[in-house]
This record gives structure tokens, sequence and C-alpha cells, in this order.
């Protein structure tokens, strides 16, 4: 089966902020058409807003009430406010269209509607939406629109596959091979394109060393969404000898029209696979990443003895952000660290370790989600629904604890708030909003170290705000010992008063279970 459905995500400077040199899709009787915004207005008409935001274009929608946010958009007069329509049919004349009229602007970057109650969309369908701004004098904008698809059991579970290894990589023509299998965070950026203007078939050539079992393909082109460079018809081959090639069935894409692509195909055994291209958009072909997997489980690690903390690192290549695991250890609570990427942490593993965890901390990342195979995070969301291990999550993790529920619960705010690149003068206050022991040592309002361009934009039921600035900064699990912080208590830098934040969860957490004993 093949997927041409996606993910959406974060980046900020480094870090998550989702590419908001605002690219927008607008109406096109024949296809979706990306084009890159105005830089201002034309005459007192607004511009048309961005729907790159969260859902952006063929984001998978994890919950029947997905959060619609998107970047506002520019010029006209006076207070812009918004329609939005949302059809299963393009032409949005189905009985199934959804309409919302006078939607004021969240902030001054982006606007958010959450589908209402008596609107919950149709399971397993991809839906249409469209959005135009209105001024306080009635001048209408153009359309923008884009499509996204809801399936709210492909978070369900974990995903039961592990990656494949790649010995080598060689193709057709080009240069940057190495930027193909670069899956570090920035890697998502990087790309390998073809030279131009070429001959009329491109080839990627993947050599596994040995024969391996192979069921899924995540690949990911030009992330600019202006379609250069995407692939249009292309198919997936094998090989033992790099000579002979076959076509695997069910790995062939023609017609192409997005940057993500998922290919679910029955396991074949294979050395060597070729991605061969025979067409594209623009003048040569362009492949980000790609991702292989083989049917199974990762095997369970070895459990440091005595307390430690499960680290789950949530940057593309397994690894955390910042120094947590250091951090964690050098804090005096005699506790030891095991970290375990995103991509390879389930319930089962967490149940089969021979000794669970003090606490569970939920990194941060420098990935935009859009661009990242959301698949993988599927472990941590069965952990964040079912487990009883107290869990933290921090920017990233802060960010998955209301993903796990929805995953347009999180939005790009349309601006990085990067505190160490602010005068101190002008650095946002963090206000407790409520008594919490975890504040203990904590001024109010207290300066926090920010690194991000995400937020939480709605919160799951059963979690509440405790502090916040201009948006939502620290949350609570009001019956499971949950917490989530925005910013970053564990970057060592003098105006950080947050540091108390991660020293007093792992104390409650230690001191839970000496209770427990």
């Amino acid at each position: 089966m093949i997927k041409n459905i996606t993910m959406r995500r974060f980046r900020v400077f480094l870090i998550w902020l989702p590419g908001f040199l605002a690219l927008f899709l607008l109406v096109s009787c024949e296809r979706l058409q990306v084009v890159n915004p105005p830089s201002g207005c034309s005459g007192d008409s607004p511009t048309a807003p961005s729907l790159t935001n969260n859902p952006t274009l063929d984001v998978i929608a994890t919950n029947q009430r997905p959060l619609l946010s998107f970047f506002n958009a520019k010029g006209g007069i006076g207070k812009r406010t918004y329609a939005i329509e949302l059809d299963t049919a393009e032409t949005f004349n189905s009985s199934n269209l959804i309409q919302y009229a006078d939607i004021p602007e969240t902030t001054k970057y982006i606007t958010e509607k959450l589908v209402n109650e008596d609107d919950s969309l149709v399971d397993n369908t991809r839906y249409y939406w469209c959005v135009r701004a209105i001024d306080s004098a009635g001048n209408t904008g153009p359309w923008a629109k884009s499509r996204f698809y809801v399936n709210t059991k492909s978070d369900d579970e974990f995903m039961r596959l592990v990656r494949i290894p790649v010995k080598g990589v060689e193709v057709s023509s080009g240069d940057n091979i190495k930027n193909i299998t670069d899956i570090d965070d920035p890697g998502q950026v990087s790309f390998w394109q073809s030279t131009p203007p070429g001959t009329p078939v491109q080839w990627v050539k993947f050599d596994l060393e040995k024969q391996t079992e192979v069921s899924r393909i995540w690949m990911l082109s030009n992330t600019d969404r202006t379609g250069d460079g995407w692939l249009k018809d292309f198919v997936w081959q094998k090989s033992d000898d790099a000579d002979k090639w076959v076509d695997i069935e069910g790995a062939a894409i023609n017609g192409n029209d997005t940057y993500r692509n998922i290919i679910d195909i029955a396991p074949v055994k294979t050395r060597y696979l070729r991605l061969l291209i025979k067409d594209w958009e623009g003048y040569a072909p362009q492949i980000n990443a790609v991702i292989l997997y083989s049917p199974g489980m990762p095997p369970v690690p070895d459990a440091p003895e005595g307390d430690y903390v499960l680290i789950v690192g949530n940057q593309m290549n397994g690894f955390t952000f910042t120094e947590l695991a250091q951090e964690v250890e050098s804090l005096g609570l005699g506790l030891k660290t095991l970290t375990v990427p995103n991509h390879e942490v389930s319930l089962q593993m967490l149940e089969q370790l021979k000794d669970k965890p003090t606490a569970i901390i939920l990194s941060g990342n420098n990935a935009d989600y859009p661009n990242m195979p959301m698949f993988e995070f599927n472990g941590e969301y069965e952990i964040i629904r079912h487990s009883d291990i107290p869990i933290l999550g921090i920017c990233c993790g802060h960010q998955q604890l209301a993903m796990a529920y929805g995953f347009t619960y999180a939005r790009s705010m349309g601006w990085s708030d990067i505190s160490s690149m602010e005068k101190p003068k002008m650095r946002q206050k963090i206000k407790i909003l409520k008594d919490d022991p975890i504040f203990e040592g904590i001024p109010n309002p207290f300066d926090g170290a920010e690194v991000h361009g995400w937020s939480i934009g709605h919160l799951p039921e059963g979690f509440q705000v405790i502090a916040q600035s201009d948006y939502i900064q620290a949350i609570k699990n009001t019956s499971r010992f949950i917490y989530g912080e925005q910013f970053h208590a564990e970057i060592q830098v003098p105006y950080n008063q947050s540091k108390p934040y991660l020293f007093n969860f792992l104390r409650m957490a230690k001191e839970r279970k000496c209770l427990i004993k």
C-alpha cells in the first residue's frame, strides 16, 4: 500500500521554526499550487494567509477535531477576520462541507480554530481546506488552499519497525550523496540533486551490506513547498547483485504531488535497493532524506543498576538536543541515565526492562515536524498515554504530551523565542499560575532559557496550564505524575531561573518511588 501522506512540525532558528518565509497554497482548478507569499498587501485587500503551519500539506491529523492553525494574511483595512471551509471534495460542494466565519486572529502572527464538536471529521479521509481574510471594510483576500488526512489509528501503537543501516549509496549523477542518508535534524534541509539537465532517468542505489528484509520506505524531497525537485514518477527496485533489477510490487508511484512519501510493501529480502526516477518537477530531482525499515522490534536495552532516568532522544538521530544526561547525573540525586532513541522506545520495551526507571524525560530536538517520519513517535505516545512512571517533557517532549492526543495540538508560533538573543530587559518573564511543589525555589515571575518556535496550541483533556508567558510554558496532568516545560531548565546560562524545575521533578519522582517500595 502506498501512502502519499505526511507529518508536520517545528523549527526555531536551528530549533523548530517551520518555514515561516510563509509559502502559500492557492486555489487551482486542477491541483494544489504552491507559491511564495507577497511581502505586503496589494491595494486595500488582504493577502492570502499561509496554510503552512499545522496542518500543512498532507499532514496526518490524528484527532477528528483538529486544531487548524495558519499564518496570518497581511494588509487590508483595520482588523482582519477569516472564513474557513473544509470538505472531503476539492470543489468544496459536498454534503460534508463545513464553514466557519468571523474567526479573529489569535496573535499578530497566527490564527487558530478548533473544529467544533458537532463537526467532527470523518476518520480515514482526506480533507481539503481553504481560508481567506476579510478586513473591517469588507474587503476579501484570495483563498489559500491545502489538504490533510485524518487517521486516528495511525499513532495508536509502536510502529513495530526498525531502521535499516545503509552501508553505501551510489547515484546516477550529482554531488552531496551523503545527504540522502544524513538523518540528523539539520540534515532535513540538505539534499542530493542530480546534475541538470541530465538524462531522462536518474537513480539512487542503496547497499544494505547483506540480505535484509524491507517493508517500509520513508522519503523526503524539497521541503520549501515550491514543488521544485519533487519526484513525480518513480519505482523502487531490488537486486541481489546490483546488476539485474526487479520492480518491487506496490512500490511504484505515478503522478506524485507531494514532498513526503510513506511506502508500505509486503516484506521483501534484498541486498540492494534502487530508486529509479522517471520524471520530476523542475530541472532536476531532489532527495533530502531516505529511511528504510525492517519489520520487528528493537532490542531491549540494558538498564543501569540502581535508580536511573530513562531519557528519550527526540532528535532524528536519536540523541537529545541538550546535554540532558550529563545534567541529570550532576544534580546530586544519585541518578544514572539511559538514553534511548524515540524510534526505539515503546510501552513493551518499558515493561521488559529488567529494572524500571525512576522517571522518564522526553527530550527536545531541533528538527521540523513536517519533515520527520512522525510514526517514529508512536512508541513515545504509548508511554505518555499509558505508563504510570513519572514523565517530564522538555520543549519538544513538552509538545509531545499534547500531540499524543492530537498531532495538530502543537503549532508554530510564527516567531522564534530564543532568549539568549534577547536583551535582558526585553526578555519575557514566565508567570506561575498554580502553586505546585515543582516550582519550589523559583521566583514568580521567572526567566527561563527558551529555544523554540512551536508551542502547545490546544491542551488535551486531563492537563492544566501551570505557567504561562504569551503562550503555554508549563503543564501538569491532573491525575498522573506528568509535567511539561516549554523552557529548558537544564540549560546552564546565568539568567535561567527555571533550573530548580528539573531538580524538583526528579526529587519528587525519587521520593515517590521510595514510598511505593
